[in-house]
């Protein structure tokens, strides 16, 4: 079971991380996406956002940490809702047993 499926030890990091200020918000943001994700129904970046009243740009960086092996592994689906030149996308958490997938992989990726 991963850390973040146990809400203990979730570990965060990063040049401008301070724990003193960041780790309570940000296990709060990881936890309420994953439990928000954990069913495996497809969502857009803004309905994650009104579930859990976390920014838009927050729901993007967790849904990416939980693809790290220190949050899980898990594997986080994206594509296209509707037409795809309007730029919308949904995303889909797979609970799956954990990939393979190396830590940073996804660093880069704009979601």
């Amino acid at each position: 079971m991963s850390e973040v499926q146990t809400g203990k030890n979730v570990h965060f990091d990063g040049p401008e991380y301070s724990p003193k200020h960041d780790h309570k918000r940000l296990t709060g943001q990881i936890l309420r996406v994953f439990d928000y994700m954990k069913n495996g129904y497809w969502r857009t970046l803004d309905e994650i956002h009104v579930a859990t009243g976390d920014p838009h740009a927050s729901v993007s960086a967790q849904l990416r940490h939980l693809r790290k092996a220190r949050f899980g592994s898990f594997t986080v689906n994206r594509r296209a809702r509707g037409d795809r030149s309007r730029g919308l996308f949904e995303y889909q958490l797979d609970l799956s047993p954990p990939n393979e997938t190396e830590d940073d992989e996804y660093d880069d990726l704009p979601f």
